[in-house]
């Protein structure tokens, strides 16, 4: 692989920063049983020189001796748990060894000259982004390994099996005497590819493996590298949204004057792809500002229109110029226009040219990221006021799309602004990292009421299934006939057919079909 700047692309490590990775070779293929075997045949869980670590169990380091007691197969002898009698089973020369311990697959590192991969190495061979692609060509069979690179699913790198077959080990602490095992293994959830899953460095499940990297020359960033890394993650089954009088706290601090909007057009083009956009401006419910906002109108349907107000994918946060994204990225609403409905898209706080210092869309425990939210939510809510200004709006029929950041967001403006009609969230769920309870998606879920519809990926790397999509489908507080979750085998995305049928149908069904 080649050095430059990688992310830990893992869920739960979505809030790390980029570090700079020399070159270095990763492992076509996980560590196989044959492989295993010729560190067995040297003595390998005799030479002391391959175990660098200490070894720590439940808070204690234990000594040599001890310790090496823990590392034995079915029969007692030394190796891998899923052996017998020093030997792999029979056959499986060729399968990725399994049953192995964090530090045994670090001993193994030291002895083939090689490292574990840190989880920047992990993620950067990994090909996450490609998920939809990967997972259903690896082993999630739930029946067990297989050889080494028998499946066809491969990361941009080259590398077999990194979804699925066995878990690996990487060389990261999650500061609890944790180590993460990455890609998921046989027997797990095909999200599992995506987690950032940590465990005992003692636990050796029959679906615990590991690959080796190499370093060409000298890490740089190793230390930085290998530290300790602590995981966002909450466990939403067991935390309780705050009672209705809190809550009801905590909306009036969303709440704001209800002054003059100073509204202005500021440009109108006429488009060949069947609407007219406007480019309008208003004062901001907060600091003498001005909220920009581009404002599509159908060409082919009578006034008054019914309106979406759109909230749009956290890359917006990057990019200073609204009117490049607006052109290249108008493949988000343009059938919402073409088939007779007003689409509003106001630049908020923090992107675009109201670019502010806002560097994530990802939750904080600071009173920047809280009033960041505040400020979002009084944008949406004073585009509605314009909206409201306006004859050729019915402001009545006003309904919320919110793509990704916006699906997030959607568990809290819903909450709080009343004149929303109806939702659909594109790729939403829960965020693992902490903050403020004022902002807090777990608040406010429960009070959203107006129907939702939410459009999932079965393998979203931002959003799993099964801890981030459904606590978060399950707490909306919508009556359980007017909210509907769709998940398609996808990863952080919906096919474009699949989004504009069921958005459509969605606002017809509850904002009234277009006349």
């Amino acid at each position: 692989m080649k050095g430059g700047m990688y992310y830990a692309e893992n869920t739960g490590f979505d809030d790390l920063p980029e570090i700079e990775l020399g070159d270095f070779l990763i492992d076509k293929l996980e560590v196989t049983n044959r492989d295993f075997m010729r560190f067995v045949e040297v003595g390998g869980y005799q030479k002391k020189d391959c175990w660098k670590n200490p070894f720590i169990k439940n808070g204690r380091i234990l000594a040599w001796n001890e310790a090496m007691v823990e590392f034995v197969d079915k029969t007692g002898r030394p190796g891998p748990a899923s052996w017998e009698g020093g030997y792999y089973p029979q056959g499986q020369e060729n399968y990725p060894v399994s049953g192995v311990s964090w530090y045994e697959a670090a001993a193994y590192a030291e002895f083939a000259g090689k490292s574990l991969p840190s989880v920047y190495h992990w993620g950067g061979s990994a090909s996450i982004t490609w998920i939809e692609c990967i997972v259903p060509l690896s082993n999630f069979n739930q029946k067990g390994c297989v050889e080494v690179g028998s499946f066809q699913g491969l990361s941009a790198c080259g590398a077999f099996d990194m979804a699925g077959n066995v878990r690996e080990w990487c060389s990261n602490d999650d500061g609890e005497n944790h180590r993460y095992i990455l890609g998921g293994g046989w027997n797990d959830a095909e999200y599992s590819f995506t987690d950032a899953f940590a465990q005992s460095p003692f636990d050796r499940s029959l679906t615990n493996g590991f690959r080796c990297i190499k370093y060409l020359g000298v890490e740089k960033k190793l230390a930085d590298l290998q530290r300790p890394i602590k995981r966002a993650f909450r466990d939403f089954s067991k935390e309780k949204p705050v009672s209705d009088e809190i809550f009801e706290i905590y909306k009036r601090m969303y709440a704001y004057d209800k002054t003059d909007l100073n509204p202005k057009i500021e440009s109108k083009t006429e488009s060949a792809e069947g609407w007219t956009k406007e480019r309008v401006s208003f004062d901001a419910a907060y600091g003498h500002e001005r909220v920009p906002a581009f404002l599509y109108l159908p060409q082919k349907t009578a006034p008054p229109y019914q309106a979406v107000v759109i909230f749009p994918p956290s890359y917006v946060i990057f990019q200073r110029s609204s009117e490049v994204f607006y052109r290249g990225g108008i493949y988000i609403i343009d059938y919402i226009v073409k088939n007779g409905r007003a689409v509003i898209v106001p630049i908020y706080k923090g992107t675009f040219e109201r670019g502010d210092g806002l560097k994530s869309d990802l939750p904080e425990e600071t009173n920047f990221y809280k009033e960041h939210v505040f400020m979002w939510s009084q944008d949406v809510s004073r585009t509605i006021d314009y909206l409201e200004t306006r004859k050729d709006i019915a402001a009545d029929k006003v309904a919320y799309f919110g793509f990704s950041w916006g699906g997030a967001m959607g568990a809290i403006i819903p909450a709080v602004e009343e004149r929303l009609k109806a939702a659909v969230l594109y790729v939403a769920g829960f965020c693992f990292q902490k903050t403020l309870p004022e902002v807090d998606q777990i608040n406010f879920a429960p009070r959203v009421k107006i129907p939702v519809l939410m459009l999932n990926g079965k393998y979203d790397y931002f959003f799993p299934v099964d801890t981030s999509q459904k606590p978060f489908f399950a707490l909306l507080g919508t009556p359980p006939e007017n909210k509907r979750q769709i998940i398609y085998a996808t990863s952080h995305i919906v096919p474009r057919p699949d989004l504009i049928k069921e958005t459509l149908a969605w606002l017809d069904k509850y904002l009234g079909p277009v006349k």
